[in-house]
């Protein structure tokens, strides 16, 4: 299971507003969470709105529907998602209990 807390998932609504005003009505995209190998830590996150696939999990928190294919699930499975719009920048901020090491950014993880 991944969980957003009440920020991440304000935001993410704010995006798929602006998201959906620029897609076709029919086209069903979600935020798909991801793990993608690179960065300097060997893996790395990645979020982009997507039309769910075979094998994709849905899940929901905050009110929010997220994807997560099953590889990117096996190395997320117990994170949490925040986002922080504070002095220090802007951005989506993910507590991993899988990652054994994280790079000084905190995208990157191993």
């Amino acid at each position: 299971m991944i969980t957003l807390t009440p920020r991440a998932a304000a935001q993410i609504r704010l995006m798929q507003e602006a998201n959906t005003a620029t897609t076709a009505a029919d086209d069903k995209q979600l935020l798909r969470v991801l793990v993608e190998n690179g960065g300097c830590s060997g893996h790395q996150y990645g979020m982009s709105f997507d039309a769910p696939k075979d094998g994709d999990t849905e899940i929901e928190s905050e009110g929010v529907r997220l994807l997560i294919d099953a590889d990117s699930l096996a190395h997320m499975s117990g994170s949490r998602i925040d986002f922080d719009d504070g002095l220090q920048g802007k951005g989506f901020e993910i507590q991993n209990p899988n990652a054994k090491s994280t790079c000084g950014c905190g995208k990157s993880f191993s």
